[in-house]
């Protein structure tokens, strides 16, 4: 019975001394890739001191605009045209402004049941 002691004590040791040098790795690793992260920040270029920043435009911020827009036609072909032969479809102003409204009581609300009234 001694001897089977024995063994179960040299494993549990080695199980020990194998968790050791695991643990020894793995923070040999972490501090390993501590180092290339600071070789790698140091290549970096530095951020641009406040001189080289973007500055506002001398006339103040841009305003937004609002405005209803239409889409451009398409051309008309006889033959199939291809996305790239397209080129730019934009978008124009609309010739009516006016923003479309709900009119009291329609459809148009959650669920499309009206003003919800009996």
């Amino acid at each position: 019975m001694t001897n089977a002691w024995m063994d179960m004590a040299a494993s549990g040791g080695a199980m020990s001394l194998g968790l050791v040098v695991a643990a020894f790795v793995v923070v040999a690793l972490l501090i390993g890739a501590f180092a290339v992260g600071i070789r790698v920040k140091r290549r970096e270029s530095p951020p641009p001191r406040p001189e080289e920043q973007p500055h506002l435009p001398e006339g103040g911020p841009v305003g937004e605009i609002q405005e209803n827009r239409t889409p451009q036609e398409m051309p008309r072909s006889e033959e199939r045209l291809l996305p790239h032969e397209l080129g730019q479809q934009g978008s124009r102003s609309a010739p009516d402004q006016e923003r479309p409204r709900w009119d009291e009581g329609s459809s148009g609300s959650f669920g499309g049941g009206g003003g919800g009234r009996h």
